[in-house]
């Protein structure tokens, strides 16, 4: 078994495809588009066994909001879709090895590592845990697609459905997006909802890659809601064998009369039955026992509440204690 931070495209994209867990994030697709978006930096490591199959991966992508000497105080490190590792011990001691290597090389370079978990990982748990990696409790949302439409919409609460009725009547139209420059009318409905809620948002060129990159494959699809000439919401999803995961969402305040979100919610899923999709996944709903707003508008759609968690690693716990410091001063302030 040997540690390596590249690999043969074909083995990589053969293990994630073959892999139960294999997940959107795990693709080659997903590395190179992290790798073109400004303030992120896409790193892989796997282990790889004598005969050169995969046996683990690792794709930490390096986060930093701010450059210049505060580099050290503002980047983390998500994997996200998590660790994947081949069935079996080899494979759990494969991904234990893997991480203890990619702890000692990066050291301090990440606050923290976490990794986001999108399915159950109950079997690899006591690997991660004896790696450092602490469990740490998330929700989610999980709306499953083989069911008959009429049964997935008399899932939805009653609110629910009034409001995707209520958008139909008031002539809000769906459409979806073809060319890139449109990729800049749902970045700037999504800049307000980041702002007000004081949470960083990526740059625009994360989501013009993925544009670029993995559009013409069918992975990824932007849903714009229109009325009249005004665009009032906006659906950026992730598609991959079957699952498609709600990526970034918005909706104008100015319009919400029109509850463009829960139209572009319901259109989604009537997309993803027609194209044989069986899972819709939320992408998250908030720790359990704390407030979190969009959990209350994505439990309306009557999924199945899922808690696999997250995992960390802190690299650097004296830096990371000053930089939730100052991150918390830094919110005031704005």
């Amino acid at each position: 078994m040997k540690i390596v931070q590249q690999l043969d495209e074909h083995l990589w994209r053969e293990f994630v495809d073959n892999h139960p867990q294999g997940q959107i994030f795990h693709a080659p697709e997903m590395f190179q588009v992290f790798a073109r978006a400004e303030g992120h930096r896409a790193t892989l490591w796997a282990a790889v066994g004598d005969d050169g199959q995969v046996l683990a991966l690792l794709l930490p992508v390096q986060i930093t909001l701010l450059n210049g000497p505060l580099r050290y105080f503002t980047t983390r490190a998500i994997v996200y879709g998590s660790a994947l590792c081949a069935p079996g011990p080899q494979g759990q001691m494969a991904l234990a090895t893997l991480l203890d290597a990619y702890k000692r090389q990066v050291k301090g370079a990440p606050l923290f590592t976490e990794l986001r978990n999108l399915s159950d990982l109950s079997d690899i748990q006591p690997v991660l845990k004896d790696s450092g990696f602490a469990y740490d409790e998330h929700l989610n949302f999980l709306i499953d697609l083989d069911q008959p439409e009429e049964t997935i919409l008399k899932k939805i609460s009653k609110s629910g459905r009034q409001s995707v009725r209520t958008s139909r009547n008031k002539g809000t139209v769906i459409e979806e997006v073809t060319e890139q420059q449109k990729v800049r009318i749902a970045y700037r409905l999504l800049e307000p909802i980041y702002k007000k809620a004081q949470v960083p948002l990526a740059d625009r060129t994360l989501f013009e890659a993925a544009f670029d990159i993995m559009a013409p494959r069918g992975m990824f699809k932007i849903f714009l809601a229109r009325v009249d000439e005004h665009y009032i919401g906006a659906c950026l999803v992730l598609a991959y064998k079957g699952r498609i995961i709600d990526w970034y969402a918005a909706s104008d305040r100015d319009f919400s009369s029109y509850c463009p979100g829960e139209f572009l919610i319901w259109h989604t899923l009537q997309w993803g039955r027609q194209n044989h999709c069986h899972l819709f996944d939320f992408g998250g709903a908030g720790r359990p026992n704390e407030p979190y707003g969009p959990r209350e508008f994505k439990s309306k759609f009557g999924g199945t509440l899922v808690n696999y968690g997250r995992n960390i690693f802190v690299h650097a716990p004296l830096k990371l204690k000053l930089s939730q410091v100052g991150y918390q001063l830094l919110r005031r302030f704005l």
